[in-house]
């Protein structure tokens, strides 16, 4: 049961990127067989990504954050159906003609205007997925639509591109990824911001799926079909929900998706209420106290102190009570710190972040909580966050 949401008054809009892996015989830039997957490898490769300057001398925020995880990437390779290329030692090879006459066909499908001329172009993959780090795609069609419920849904863009590597697990400082899927050529149809509610996101997904097996040139099955979905309300930010596999999926996610964003910007409104108006409101220092929580009779905080990892707590002013603010059912704003900590300290054992409010109970937690705050020296309006692990993390 969903929670209401007023999708109108609160400028809901969605878009979707949908992925459909075409039906070729041989991967988009070398002639390893598309479609030959296999749960068994003969080899492995391990890598790091480093960021590298742009074009303007700058470097992106994103890739700088992934390289500082510090992730040790490994590919399981099976030499059925990879080769040099895919490990990037080896240049790319003449683009498959039979990938792009299925993406000009799809593109005809949607009354589209076909590119004169075809060009190569990079988008940065920084989470290990492609081994290049970037990702070769080529716009196909331009200026499309879909007849989608008594008006024309705008189709922006067709674009043929290659189809990264399958997740086998992530756990800490390591990812590993199976590379039978790496290079097959999809195609990424890209809707204008023009969905208005969860249902019309789900049916547009099925509108696109349909139309991309019509042309007969898609694989199906599960897996083949992937979509990106766009979310934003009025005075939010535009979030991507990746990887979506079935249509079904997208009404629960993307409505709490929209519930999640108006309560982030309610805390928002709260925060700001509070005189918490920038960052720079918010100076935070941290605070070892390993030596306090030493005794505490908590598993995973004492798996970490034997470890050799410490315990840190943050103090926060005038943030009482907004840890345990809600974002989403079952889902806390304690939670979404949690998340964030995970990608980037690499921390896989939750509790991951623990407030002075939602500490769990154990002996001794009276004691322990008020040493806390007179190291901290915790005011009346304060909260504090404590998290724990290797130092370096």
């Amino acid at each position: 049961m969903l929670e209401p949401l007023d999708y109108e008054a609160v400028g809901f809009i969605s878009g979707l990127e949908v992925h459909q892996q075409l039906l070729t015989r041989h991967k988009l830039f070398c002639r390893c067989p598309a479609g030959r997957y296999t749960e068994r490898h003969d080899g492995e490769v391990l890598r790091h990504m480093r960021p590298t300057l742009s074009e303007l001398g700058e470097y992106d925020g994103t890739a700088l954050m992934e390289f500082k995880t510090k992730k040790e990437i490994v590919y399981l390779l099976n030499r059925l159906n990879v080769c040099t290329y895919e490990m990037d030692d080896t240049p790319p090879f003449l683009v498959k003609q039979e990938a792009i006459d299925g993406a000009i066909e799809l593109c005809l499908m949607m009354e589209m205007d076909i590119i004169d001329e075809i060009h190569i172009a990079r988008k940065q993959y920084l989470d290990g997925s492609i081994p290049t780090g970037f990702q070769r795609t080529a716009i196909v069609g331009v200026n499309g639509w879909l007849p989608f419920q008594g008006r024309r849904l705008t189709v922006t863009h067709v674009s043929v591109e290659e189809d990264s590597c399958r997740e086998v697990r992530d756990k800490g400082h390591q990812i590993v990824w199976r590379t039978d899927r790496l290079g097959m050529p999809l195609t990424e149809t890209v809707t204008g911001p023009e969905l208005v509610t969860p249902e019309e996101v789900r049916d547009a997904i099925l509108l696109c799926g349909l139309t991309a097996r019509s042309t007969g040139r898609v694989r199906t099955g599960i897996g083949a079909s992937r979509q990106d979905i766009n979310v934003s309300v009025r005075g939010g930010d535009r979030v991507e929900i990746k990887g979506v596999p079935r249509a079904g999926y997208a009404v629960k996610l993307v409505h709490n998706e929209g519930v999640r964003q108006c309560n982030l910007l309610a805390l928002r409104a709260e925060l700001h209420r509070r005189g918490l108006r920038d960052r720079d409101a918010i100076r935070v220092e941290p605070n070892d106290v390993s030596a306090i929580c030493a005794g505490i009779d908590l598993g995973f905080m004492r798996r970490a102190l034997e470890a050799g990892g410490k315990v840190f707590a943050v103090k926060v002013p005038g943030v009482a009570g907004l840890a345990q603010h809600r974002t989403q059912p079952d889902t806390t704003f304690l939670d979404e710190l949690s998340g964030r900590i995970r990608v980037i300290a690499c921390l896989d054992e939750p509790p991951i972040l623990l407030s002075g409010a939602a500490l769990p109970e154990f002996p001794d937690r009276y004691r322990v909580l008020e040493r806390l705050r007179k190291r901290l020296q915790l005011g009346s309006g304060d909260d504090f966050f404590v998290v724990c692990g290797p130092e370096e993390d």
